[in-house]
C-alpha cells in the first residue's frame, strides 16, 4: 500500500504488550500495520504491573517467536502456590503442568516492541499521539500528532485500541465499558535476593486481604500486598511500615531481613474492573482496553497477548472487504466474551472484598488434598479452562469426599 498517503490495513494505538502482539501477528499474515505509540523511546515500559504471564498465554508467546528471547533474558518459568486459611497450601505438583513467564516490564516491553517493529509490514510511529478518529460514524483511521503538535491522518480498514483500561479509542468510538468497583488497594516493591529462594509464585488469600510474591529475572522478586480498603488509613499513616508488617505476618513469610528493597513502593488505590464489547464495526479492542480485571490474579499480561492473537486470527483474512471484516469482528467479539467473561465475573466479584464463600472454602480444602480437584483448580486459575470446569461431576464428587479430610503437611519447597 501507499505509505506516503497514510494508508494502512490496520492502525493500532498503543505499542505495549497487546498492541505489539497484534501488530506482529497481523503483519506476519501480510497486513500493513501502523503501530502508534506516544512514548518516543523504544525502551519505554509500563511501571505499574505485576509482570506475571499465565501459562494460558505461553502458546501465543511461542507463536510470536518471543519465547527464546525471554529465555535468553532470564525470564522465570513460573508456577503458583496458593495459601488460604481454609486448607493451607495448594501446590500443583503434576509434572505436566505447563508454565508461564515472569519478567519485568523493563525487560519485556523493549524486547517485544523491537520484535514487532522489526517485523516486515509494521511501521512503528514512536512519539506520536492519537488525538481522534477519522470517519463519519464508522472509524476509518486515526488522527495523530507528534511532540511538536504537527498532525496528520492515517487511514486504515481497521482501528485497534490497545491503549489501556481508560481507552481513548473506546471513548471516541462510543464504546463504553461496564465498571465494577474494587474494594482493595495495592502496594508493591522489588526485592533483591529475597529468601527462601524459589521460582514459584506465592499467593496468599487472607480473607479479605491478599498478598503475593512473584520471582523474576536477575534474582528480583515483586512482593505485593492488596489490603481491603478499610486498611487504607493505616497505610496512609505509615506506608512502608504497614507494607512490611503485612508481608511479615504471612504464613511461611518471605524473609525480608535478608533481602534488599531496591525500588520505591508503587501503588494503585483505585483499580476498577472494566469490561467492554471487544469490537464494533471498524474498531476492535485488545488487552486492558477490552477487559481490565483484578490484578490479584495476574491475568492482564496474558489476556493482552491472547486477545491480540484472537483478533488477528479472526480478522486477518477479512481486511479487504468491509462486510467480511465486520462479520469477523463480530466473531472476535463473541469469542472474547465467551472465553473471558466467566473469568471476569468471578474475579470482579472477588474484588468486591466480600468474605470467601462456603463453596470456595470447600474448594480450597479439597484442592490442598486431592489431585483431581487440584488439577481442575490449576487449569481454571491459570485461565486455560473455563470456570465451568469446576462443575464437572468428577470434580464435585471429589469436593464432597475431600472437604473434611485432615490437612496435609506443607510442601517441602513452600516450607523451606
Amino acid at each position: 500500500m501507499n505509505a506516503g498517503a497514510g494508508d494502512f490495513d490496520v492502525a493500532i494505538v498503543g505499542a505495549s504488550i497487546a498492541g505489539c502482539t497484534a501488530a506482529r501477528l497481523f503483519a506476519l499474515g501480510g497486513a500493513r500495520v501502523a503501530l502508534i505509540e506516544r512514548q518516543p523511546a523504544l525502551d519505554a515500559y509500563k511501571t505499574v504491573c505485576t509482570h506475571f504471564i499465565q501459562s494460558s498465554a505461553t502458546p501465543t508467546i511461542e507463536k510470536l517467536g518471543l519465547a527464546p528471547l525471554l529465555d535468553a533474558r532470564g525470564a522465570v518459568h513460573n508456577s503458583i502456590d496458593l495459601w488460604t486459611r481454609y486448607g493451607g497450601w495448594v501446590v500443583p505438583t503434576d509434572g505436566d503442568v505447563p508454565y508461564g513467564y515472569s519478567i519485568t516490564r523493563r525487560a519485556l516491553d523493549p524486547i517485544l516492541r523491537k520484535l514487532a517493529a522489526d517485523t516486515p509490514g509494521v511501521e512503528l510511529l514512536a512519539g506520536q499521539t492519537a488525538v481522534g478518529l477519522l470517519g463519519d460514524g464508522r472509524p476509518a483511521g486515526v488522527r495523530i500528532e507528534d511532540r511538536a503538535r504537527r498532525g496528520r491522518g492515517l487511514t486504515a480498514r481497521l482501528v485497534v485500541g490497545a491503549d489501556g483500561r481508560d481507552s481513548k479509542i473506546a471513548r471516541w468510538a462510543g464504546v463504553p465499558g461496564r465498571v465494577k468497583p474494587h474494594r482493595r488497594f495495592f502496594y508493591f516493591g522489588y526485592w533483591k535476593e529475597l529468601r527462601p529462594f524459589t521460582t514459584r509464585a506465592k499467593v496468599w488469600l487472607l480473607d479479605p486481604d491478599c498478598a503475593y510474591t512473584f520471582p523474576m529475572e536477575d534474582d528480583l522478586t515483586l512482593a505485593l500486598v492488596a489490603p481491603h480498603r478499610d486498611r487504607l488509613p493505616e497505610f496512609r499513616a505509615d506506608l512502608e511500615g504497614a507494607y512490611r508488617r503485612t508481608l511479615n505476618s504471612l504464613p511461611d513469610a518471605p524473609r525480608l531481613g535478608t533481602a534488599t528493597l531496591v525500588s520505591k513502593l508503587l501503588g494503585k488505590l483505585d483499580v476498577p474492573n472494566v469490561f467492554r464489547p471487544a469490537a464494533r464495526p471498524g474498531v476492535a479492542f485488545v488487552g486492558d482496553a477490552a477487559l481490565a480485571a483484578d490484578p490479584v490474579w495476574g491475568v492482564g499480561c496474558g489476556w493482552a497477548l491472547q486477545s491480540a492473537e484472537w483478533l488477528a486470527e479472526e480478522t486477518g483474512d477479512a481486511l479487504d472487504s468491509r462486510s467480511a471484516l465486520d462479520a469477523a469482528l463480530e466473531r472476535y467479539r463473541r469469542a472474547h466474551r465467551r472465553r473471558l467473561l466467566p473469568h471476569y465475573v468471578i474475579t470482579s466479584d472477588f474484588a468486591s472484598g466480600r468474605p470467601i464463600n462456603p463453596f470456595e472454602r470447600r474448594l480450597y480444602r479439597a484442592a490442598a488434598r486431592d489431585r483431581v480437584v487440584r488439577r481442575a483448580f490449576e487449569q481454571v486459575g491459570t485461565r486455560r479452562r473455563s470456570p465451568v470446569r469446576m462443575l464437572d461431576p468428577r470434580v464435585l464428587v471429589r469436593l464432597a469426599l475431600r472437604a473434611h479430610a485432615p490437612s496435609p503437611k506443607p510442601h517441602a519447597e513452600t516450607a523451606s
